[in-house]
């Protein structure tokens, strides 16, 4: 699998992450990281970064690592961000990495896919600062189908 072309690809496939300037770092087999960078116009009113800044990068990396497992049969399935749950632990200052991995064996899921034609699970999203701080922890949670 060429998970650099994927990562290529992920990184202007959503207008909104183009916008804010969400960098793909890497993709790999249920696994992505996404930067957000530090700029004027995604800081809050405290000069940190901005609680739907550091959401859309948590969000984005979980799509990343979602299309590293299924990268593969992409054009047979619609996945879906079917809900999401963030704790903001610390102020986030500086760029910001989110770093998302499957919480469960991809070929579970793929088993259970093609079985019942659908499948949920979560992706855990841990994003941290320059030195190594987490910042905030997400969970999000996808729904995928088959194409029929």
């Amino acid at each position: 699998m060429d998970y650099e072309a994927i990562r290529g690809g992920l990184e202007l496939a959503i207008p909104f992450n183009v916008h804010i300037g969400l960098r793909v770092v890497e993709v790999g087999p249920g696994h992505a990281v996404v930067r957000l960078p530090e700029e004027p116009r995604l800081l809050n009113h405290v000069g940190s970064q901005h609680a739907g800044a550091l959401f859309s990068a948590g969000e984005a990396a979980s799509g990343g690592a979602f299309v590293g497992a299924f990268a593969d049969i992409m054009g047979e399935i619609t996945p879906l961000a079917e809900n999401a749950d963030i704790a903001y632990m610390k102020i986030a200052r500086g760029p910001i990495d989110a770093t998302a991995s499957l919480d469960e064996d991809a070929d579970e899921l793929r088993a259970r896919l093609a079985k019942d034609g659908r499948v949920r699970f979560p992706i855990g999203v841990t994003l941290t600062d320059a030195e190594g701080n987490t910042v905030a922890e997400m969970t999000v949670r996808w729904y995928v189908r088959t194409n029929t």
